[in-house]
């Protein structure tokens, strides 16, 4: 099966791999994490990662580096000499590793699943145990990491219904795969079950919940909020719609309802965040074609060119989503009004806003619930849906302040998994 698998693999490379190098070419994308993933590292990365146990975490990107923030910190409190490696796959999920996980002794990228590259990798950073964050399985780093005794444990473990599809199709492999893994701490019963269909042993499965609640309810406060205000020159009278995470598709829907709604609030300001930060530009572009010319982008903030009247803010920068979301009057959450998954609604909602979502939400299935009980999610299927349930909680300002904070506190009693996580941890180490 593994000799199967590294010639698929080799087939698909060769398709890639040119993929990636002109995309490296004409952008500069990849170039950074490129070599590294190839094995390609500066010896001092190494030489840097001192003490005992050594823990190696891997966070795909941004929004598994912010479950994985709050477990290592707590795994530096129980183990204040340890060497904690944290590893991403994508440059942004690096910058922002950087940026925020300071609990951390090195980080480097995840080496693509060729089996001289991890094995080179592997013997280089030499874990007593690796921690994957969220699901994502590499057979042969798996396998590696096995044969050079490290123990494997998940953490926050999800499986959406399309990867559960994909990996129940091919089951007779990855039986073998998921059985190599110590002990999954997942997000909700419906992961485990699907893992557990997969081939996972039952008893080596734990429903622990979402560490995505701790990093989130910590980091909203005041201060940040302040920040952001004196950033964009806003105050907390202003009335500002912030859509975040918008794939292509939605931003067009975004600036019709925007329109229809200054004919009711002329003050209302609209803070755009792509998904994708390199579509900034066709954003901005596609703003000005719908009639805004009054807008900017955060490079030119950042560059030092002060807000005064614009209406329209595009957020063409990572990092800044989650401090943004403060500032919103209400929230729309992007990657849903087509089909993408959706996107993190817990960000917003920490803040205590009410946030509107379209019907595609199969990544953020138990947040989606957990919210719309508590009335601070509301799903909707069109931009006239939208347009709808914004003006109608607009004119009832108690229920828009009430239905936010209910969704906070949903946020703030789901406390407490990344503790668990590091509990879990902790007792496979010390076994």
């Amino acid at each position: 099966m593994y000799f199967l698998y590294n010639i698929l693999l080799f087939i698909a490379a060769l398709f890639a791999l040119p993929y990636y190098l002109i995309k490296m070419t004409l952008t500069g994308k990849y170039r950074k994490s490129m070599g590294p993933k190839f094995g390609i590292v500066r010896p001092s990365i190494f030489a840097e990662m001192k003490g005992s146990p050594r823990i190696w975490i891997h966070a795909v990107s941004v929004g598994e580096v912010t479950a994985a923030e709050p477990i290592v910190a707590s795994l530096r409190t129980h183990f204040p000499e340890a060497c904690i490696v944290l590893s991403t796959s994508t440059e942004t999920g690096q910058d922002m590793a950087r940026r925020i996980v300071t609990g951390a002794t090195s980080f480097i990228y995840y080496p693509l699943d060729i089996p001289f590259v991890v094995r080179k990798v592997i013997t280089k950073v030499r874990p007593d145990i690796f921690i994957l964050t969220e699901t994502e399985l590499w057979p042969n780093f798996i396998r590696v990491c096995k044969e050079q005794g490290a123990k494997i444990i998940m953490v926050n473990g999800r499986i959406s219904q399309h990867s559960y599809q994909k990996y129940a199709m091919t089951r007779f492999f990855w039986k073998d795969i998921v059985n190599l893994i110590d002990e999954m701490g997942v997000i909700s019963e419906i992961d485990a079950e699907r893992l557990k269909a997969i081939g996972m042993a039952r008893s080596r499965v734990r429903v622990m919940g979402n560490a995505k609640y701790d990093s989130l309810a910590a980091k909203a406060s005041p201060p940040v909020r302040e920040e952001m205000e004196r950033r964009l020159n806003l105050t907390k009278m202003d009335r500002v719609f912030v859509a975040g995470s918008t794939h292509d598709g939605e931003e067009k829907i975004v600036l019709y309802v925007y329109r229809r709604l200054l004919e009711r609030y002329p003050d209302f300001k609209l803070i755009i965040i792509p998904r994708h930060p390199e579509r900034g530009h066709a954003v901005l572009s596609l703003v000005k074609e719908t009639g805004f010319e009054d807008c900017m982008t955060m490079t030119e903030i950042n560059g030092g060119r002060h807000r005064t009247g614009e209406r329209i803010i595009v957020i063409d920068v990572i990092g800044e989503l989650f401090k943004v979301y403060s500032l919103a009057s209400v929230v729309f959450c992007g990657g849903s009004l087509v089909p993408k998954g959706g996107q993190n609604i817990l960000e917003p909602a920490a803040w205590g806003k009410v946030i509107f979502y379209g019907p595609s939400m199969d990544d953020f299935r138990d947040e989606k619930e957990l919210l719309e009980k508590a009335g601070a999610g509301i799903m909707v299927k069109s931009g006239e849906e939208l347009l709808d349930g914004i003006l109608k909680l607009m004119s009832d300002p108690d229920a828009l302040a009430r239905k936010g904070e209910e969704g906070r506190r949903i946020v703030v009693s789901n406390m407490g998994a990344a503790e668990r996580y590091a509990e879990l941890v902790r007792s496979h180490i010390e076994r």
